[in-house]
């Protein structure tokens, strides 16, 4: 990954003291520069809090950079994420007006709060959680000051696309200028990581670089309840953003395909978007009565409609990961999903659900059936399919991980 900016290799340069590795290891100072973070709920800023959570909790000292909710700076203070406390760097943002909630700071004054940040805090490694703006900004000045970089890629271009408000032909030389932006931003770092193999392969040939480290996003599997027990009612459940890419209207369709008399129903958590579009639509399907629209919920409520529902239906072309899925497994959900991105690293077909051609409704509906009338000893089978599968993306793998990487150590099996 060498750079144009720069000669040698990034990667060459010092790495943080090590006197060990893992949770005995001497504490670390981090910057994690993030474009989206509390209190937005999407899964790149879900993976950052919890992340940041974990290394707290093992000792290190992590400070958050991210948009504030307003266009003004905030002086840093202290804000309890996931349980824990970390300093919190808030920057001036603006609202994006095509997107219900998403913030952005302006590029060009990017490096100068990254100056900032960094002349106080005086960092031993910068973890930037995205290369479009706050990370792109934090990763030059980083690297110019020979500051060790971890990137994560959580982007895919079917989660900006919608948003451009640009025709077709220009979103084309949107995502060209934007592949090759990142590309030159990876390259000032040690390491770039993404959530799966198939995720790593994909950056890779999107932008030719070489050796990608695929790192779960990991979940906390105590915080999920598993019941095995036989179903009584038929509950399909959606968990995420209701955005177009998400597919959630082959979701309805397909759940409108069901056979009347398993009366499914289908609970949908999340906000975006589309969800007005979406009630419209499940009402045309004449399923309005059979499908709840939640918005935003409390991780309390969450993890209740996780433990009483019969299985986790998800549509969407553009999952690098999907931490509702691995939230669904550590549940004990079999899983209906489409064949598509990181989703068959999750469900094997047959073992603890089903895939499904991406936008086919009608197929998706006879996987959902498969899994509503399968015999309780089938569900059961597939229920604890999803929990043995799920436990490898346990959060303190992860956890070790990146203290690897950010140590510049060998990384761990």
């Amino acid at each position: 990954m060498s750079s144009p900016e720069t000669h040698g290799d990034p990667r060459d340069s010092e790495a943080p003291p090590s006197d060990g590795e893992g949770e005995g290891a001497r504490p670390l100072t981090i910057v994690m520069a993030c474009d989206t973070f509390l209190p937005d709920v999407n899964g790149a800023a879900r993976f950052s809090e919890r992340l940041a959570a974990g290394l707290v909790a093992r000792g290190h000292d992590v400070h958050v950079v991210a948009p504030n909710r307003v266009y003004r700076r905030a002086a840093p203070q202290i804000e309890v994420v996931e349980d824990q406390p970390m300093t919190l760097h808030r920057l001036p943002s603006l609202r994006w007006p095509p997107h219900d909630w998403l913030r952005f700071t302006w590029p060009w004054r990017t490096r100068h709060y990254a100056r900032r940040v960094l002349d106080a805090v005086k960092p031993d490694v910068v973890h930037i959680q995205s290369h479009i703006v706050i990370g792109r900004g934090f990763a030059r000045e980083a690297h110019r000051r020979g500051i060790p970089v971890i990137a994560t890629n959580h982007v895919m271009p079917e989660n900006i696309l919608d948003f451009t408000t640009l025709p077709d032909a220009l979103n084309d030389l949107v995502v060209r200028w934007a592949w090759g932006d990142a590309k030159r931003t990876f390259a000032l770092t040690r390491a770039v990581t993404t959530p799966t193999r198939k995720a790593a392969d994909f950056l890779e040939s999107a932008i030719d670089i070489e050796g990608v480290v695929p790192v779960s996003c990991g979940i906390d599997m105590a915080n999920y309840t598993a019941d095995l027990s036989p179903r009584e009612d038929a509950r399909v459940l959606f968990v995420g953003r209701l955005t177009s890419e998400k597919n959630i209207d082959v979701l309805l369709r397909a759940v409108a395909l069901l056979p009347a008399e398993l009366n499914a129903t289908l609970d949908i958590v999340g906000e975006g978007d589309q969800r007005r579009p979406l009630e419209q639509l499940a009402r045309e399907l004449g399923i309005g009565d059979r499908v709840t629209f939640h918005g935003h919920t409390s991780e309390a409520a969450l993890r209740a409609a996780y433990t009483r529902a019969s299985v986790f239906a998800i549509a969407s072309i553009a999952e690098l990961q999907s931490i509702a899925t691995m939230e669904a497994m550590a549940s004990g959900l079999p899983v209906v999903a489409a064949n598509a991105v990181a989703l068959p690293h999750l469900v094997h077909d047959g073992e603890n659900g089903y895939l499904f051609t991406p936008g086919d409704a009608d197929e998706m509906a006879a996987r959902l059936k498969d899994v509503l009338t399968a015999e309780p000893e089938a569900h059961a089978r597939m229920q604890r399919a999803s929990l043995e599968m799920v436990a490898v993306h346990d959060i303190r793998r992860t956890l070790d991980t990146f203290d690897a990487l950010y140590r510049g150590t060998p990384l761990p099996e």
